[in-house]
């Protein structure tokens, strides 16, 4: 997720929207807490015990491979074909070929990023440089840039606030032990164990803002057993667990209802981690010298479990859900906190997530997870029993200084012009869903991208660099790859559809194509054999005073990864949005669930027109449903 202003200092071909796992690489989410058992397993996944259920197959999940310089060549070629002139392209395959050539620069790099990933302690070649140059490195805002939500559907059972985030409470807490205890199962992705490794971010963490690269910081479970609650901007720290025993539901009720009675409109201290990361470095040691009153509570908020926020408003509309667990008004936050669940007024909830050192797939997972306990009533939510001897929470108090008051002052105008710049829109598109792409023989992810692809050639008569997430978690410390959605398949179907005299057959044939060819690339990418991290791989092998190989400074390099469409899917039946920002200022950021009878798009952008993408997103879908019922009514065709 990179702004404008970042991209000079970011090295290119990174992506800050490597969120979530397309359906053409389902993660299955295995019945907790069942365990696989090893006799199923592939050769090769052995079970560590020692290590628990959730990380029993850790150091037996193979290596991120490198790729060869000559797949990679090929596959970086074919990407950017369709985004260049006959002349540019000419130029980027020399640029290419000189690179690959034996005896070349790309041939002594390959040598060393391989060397790399054979030392016997690397685990992942790519991770610590991954997380450093991507998010910790980042100087722009977590939020809107770095910040992401999800919007969960109501409950009615529970419309009282107290209520709702009591309940939701009791189920993040009860995934929280199997965290903490090591009992979560592992996910699984075709079958095969995948890394949990992100999962010791989740609880007990928060990021810390430091010059240059921010840093994580993360805190033992058994020492620190207390959230954190905001209310009107003032924080409260509310232990979860007294003399070893969890505190109830109807505890946490009593203690979100004692701070909702009490709370007091207070300085927006939060607002500070909405700014710029630099501006956040300079203020975040002033804060806590002030006394040790400040320090202590900065402390109590990142050693929180995690953090409830009692937000005062009301949303109704998916726009104002989607607004409220994007960003709220910037002052009821931590914006540094991995886990922060919303609980509004009307009892409506949602969830935002730091993304820097866990990607959206653990948190999905612990979203569904709780909404599911909350609406099968798995878990004892109704149990009445409160103690007598109950402490109130504790207040955590500021000691706000005349320069500290500037400071937030200069965070909020600055939270507020962010902020303003970003239009969003929900398209709720309710013709179909997966099931009738299912019927079409179509991927629905790779289907839905091609429904991206379709609008924005509709709305500006080309197509751009689009990027989606590809999941490389079945390799140790895997995280995300580039899926480049543009193809010369895809640009075909999209040009196809512009001209009047298209026929539905010749159509439908490009359409699979197109949907063929996005469902290769993103296969491969979460194998292993991406273009982008190999890419950014070799350039970071190069020594202090070597000359840049001419394959980066061509411009077709930055130009296939200037991510114009940000895109990524999710889906439970427990969401009624999610979403995040987009990653240029000229380009777009479109979430999207598919469910069984409909799809909906979060669409964000900087003032380029929403309203009329998700116009064009709704008719696009139209058109191509269009385009395929036929294929239903013809039972001997090739589908």
């Amino acid at each position: 997720m990179f702004s404008a202003v970042a991209r000079a200092r970011a090295p290119a071909s990174l992506s800050r929207t490597s969120l979530f796992v397309p359906k053409t690489q389902t993660l299955r989410m295995a019945p907790i807490p069942q365990r696989r058992q090893q006799s199923s397993m592939p050769a090769g996944y052995k079970e560590d015990h020692s290590k628990g259920p959730m990380l029993r197959f850790e150091e037996s999940l193979p290596r991120l491979p490198v790729p060869t310089l000559e797949e990679t060549a090929k596959r970086y070629l074919k990407s950017v074909h369709p985004l260049l002139s006959k002349t540019e392209y000419d130029e980027t395959t020399k640029a290419v070929n000189d690179f690959v050539a034996p005896g070349g620069a790309g041939e002594t790099l390959q040598k060393r990023l391989v060397a790399r990933r054979e030392q016997p302690d690397m685990k992942n070649w790519i991770a610590e440089w991954w997380d450093d140059a991507a998010y910790m490195a980042y100087r722009d805002p977590v939020v809107p840039y770095v910040s992401y939500f999800y919007s969960h559907r109501d409950d009615r059972k529970r419309r009282n606030p107290a209520k709702r985030a009591a309940a939701m409470s009791t189920a993040v807490l009860e995934f929280k032990k199997m965290v903490d205890n090591g009992t979560l199962e592992p996910e699984y992705m075709k079958s095969l164990p995948i890394a949990m490794s992100s999962y010791e971010y989740m609880f007990n963490c928060s990021r810390v803002p430091r010059a240059g690269t921010d840093t994580t910081i993360k805190y033992g479970f058994k020492e620190n057993p207390h959230i954190v609650v905001i209310r009107k901007n003032q924080f409260w720290k509310v232990p979860h667990e007294i003399n070893g025993k969890q505190l109830t539901t109807a505890e946490l009720q009593l203690q979100f209802q004692r701070i909702y009675d009490s709370a007091e409109k207070s300085p927006a201290v939060g607002i500070l981690t909405s700014q710029n990361r630099d501006a956040w470095t300079d203020v975040y040691p002033r804060l806590k010298a002030v006394s040790d009153v400040n320090a202590a509570s900065v402390e109590a908020i990142e050693a929180a479990s995690f953090v409830v926020c009692l937000d005062d408003a009301s949303p109704v509309t998916l726009e104002e859900r989607a607004r409220q667990y994007w960003h709220g008004d910037g002052q009821n936050r931590w914006f540094d906190k991995p886990l922060q669940f919303i609980i509004n007024d009307n009892g409506t909830s949602g969830f935002m997530g730091e993304h820097s050192m866990m990607d959206g797939t653990p948190t999905h997972r612990l979203n569904d997870y709780a909404n599911q306990q909350i609406f099968t009533n798995a878990l004892p939510f109704d149990d009445t029993t409160t103690r007598s001897d109950l402490p109130n929470p504790t207040p955590l108090r500021f000691t706000i200084t005349p320069e500290l008051q500037k400071d937030i002052d200069a965070a909020q105008a600055h939270f507020s012009r962010q902020i303003g710049a970003h239009e969003l829109r929900v398209q709720a598109y309710q013709g179909y869903g997966k099931g009738l792409i299912k019927k079409f023989k179509c991927s629905p992810d790779a289907y839905v991208q091609m429904i991206i692809q379709l609008a924005y050639h509709k709305f500006y008569g080309k197509n751009r660099p689009t990027y989606e997430s590809a999941a490389t978690r079945r390799f140790q410390l895997g995280r995300t790859e580039t899926c480049r959605t543009v193809s010369d398949e895809s640009v075909a179907f999209c040009s196809a559809m512009a001209e009047a005299d298209s026929s539905p057959e010749h159509l439908q044939t490009l359409l699979r194509a197109a949907i063929n060819g996005h469902v290769k690339y993103i296969t491969d990418a979460s194998d292993g054999r991406g273009v982008d991290r190999h890419l950014f791989g070799l350039k970071k092998c190069l020594k202090e005073g070597e000359d840049v190989p001419a394959i980066y400074k061509d411009p077709a390099f930055s130009y296939s990864s200037k991510w114009f469409i940000s895109s990524s899917q999710l889906s439970s039946e427990y969401f009624n949005g999610y979403g995040w920002s987009q990653v240029v200022d000229d380009g777009w950021g479109i979430a999207y669930m598919i469910n069984e009878n409909s799809l909906q798009f979060n669409i964000v952008s900087k003032g380029l027109g929403a309203e009329k993408m998700s116009f064009y997103l709704n008719e696009a879908a139209g058109d191509m449903r269009d385009i395929m019922l036929p294929t239903l009514d013809a039972p001997k065709a090739k589908l």
